[in-house]
């Protein structure tokens, strides 16, 4: 059985569902905790993804679907406070009767300091050991390179950008390849599948202290500005892995020794396939139907029979042949956040859906 020392998942990630008032000083309570990183998305309608974060700062937005540059838009997200954040006015985080999502991080506290550890020293990182979760702004120098991610422990999955120029999100999953990842990446705003090109990370694994990074202007354009959100697996807390699709709607069972949270999975076989993300609060209970898509503006899709899952009390069972998340053959990375741990360290069990 599992072991966590994280009993409280909800004290380092949660999502919280909102209805806009189309109002500035819109504040959004009941997260649990002050968020480091804040994912946006409008449930109703064709809309980007809005990403912010403690180490960029407010009103500083970049958008999963898209290859823009980080915008500044005091219409969104205005604030962190102790138990959410603050909106403006902005439709596309706040428009008036209009249901929204937002999935919410903890890291470090705030806007973090510089970390020291690669030959590149970090503007800032700001980091959260317990939970595996850091954030790091530096500047590229379209050279190979190191970069601190400040976790104590290998991650898993780092998702990089350049928030400069117009670039490509990369990023790196444990899940790629088996003997290999580093040598892959996969764009979160793309259906594309694993790409492999040894300019991104350099074909190099991250460390405990460090993640590389090739010439590649993405993670790594001379003189820009970049953000990279860095992810280490915790026992009952959080799992990245991946998982051979059977075609069936008797599909794969993924073992995660928690009760999901959240759920985001990609196919990296084949290209054409969306990232398809599900939570616990759109959906409280079995089946999980209702999904969002990082890399599209599509509003959310809550058909049956589409991409459907189950979350189980130690796991997540694919329940659809639809080839976004189980084409027969194909390979799946994912990521997953709990609600519980399946035994925690005060040994209360959690319970099914």
């Amino acid at each position: 059985m599992a072991y966590t020392t994280i009993n409280k998942s909800t004290d380092y990630f949660n999502t919280k569902l909102y209805t806009g008032n189309g109002s500035a000083g819109n504040a959004i309570t009941g997260v649990g905790f002050q968020p480091d990183f804040t994912w946006i998305k409008d449930r109703d309608n064709t809309r980007n993804h809005v990403l912010t974060d403690a180490v960029r700062g407010v009103t500083k937005v970049i958008n999963s679907n898209t290859t823009d540059a980080e915008g500044t838009d005091t219409s969104t997200l205005t604030a962190f406070g102790t138990d959410g954040f603050t909106l403006g006015d902005g439709t596309k985080v706040n428009g008036n009767n209009i249901n929204f999502a937002s999935w919410n991080w903890k890291a470090g506290g705030g806007a973090g300091s510089a970390n020291t550890d690669g030959s590149i020293n970090t503007i800032s990182t700001s980091v959260n050991t317990t939970a595996g979760f850091s954030i790091s702004r530096y500047t590229g120098t379209g050279a190979n390179a190191t970069i601190g991610h400040g976790l104590g422990a290998v991650p898993q999955v780092v998702i990089a950008r350049n928030i400069t120029d117009t670039e490509q999100w990369t990023t790196y999953h444990v899940g790629l390849d088996a003997s290999a990842p580093e040598d892959y990446h996969v764009r979160l705003n793309t259906t594309d599948a694993r790409v492999d090109e040894a300019s991104v990370w350099n074909d190099t694994a991250p460390t405990s202290s460090v993640f590389s990074v090739g010439t590649s202007g993405a993670p790594n354009g001379s003189g820009d500005n970049h953000i990279a959100y860095c992810f280490a697996e915790k026992k009952g807390f959080s799992k990245f892995g991946s998982y051979t699709g059977n075609g069936s709607t008797d599909g794969t069972f993924v073992y995660t020794g928690f009760k999901p949270a959240w759920f985001l999975v990609k196919c990296t076989s084949f290209s054409g396939q969306s990232w398809i993300m599900f939570d616990n609060k759109r959906d409280p209970y079995n089946e999980m139907i209702r999904n969002l898509r990082p890399n599209t503006t599509d509003a959310e899709d809550a058909s049956t029979s589409s991409n459907d899952v189950d979350f189980l009390s130690n796991g997540i069972k694919i329940t659809e042949d639809n080839d976004n998340v189980n084409k027969s053959g194909a390979t799946y990375i994912y990521m997953a956040f709990a609600e519980a741990p399946l035994v925690g360290s005060n040994n209360v069990p959690c319970t099914a859906r």
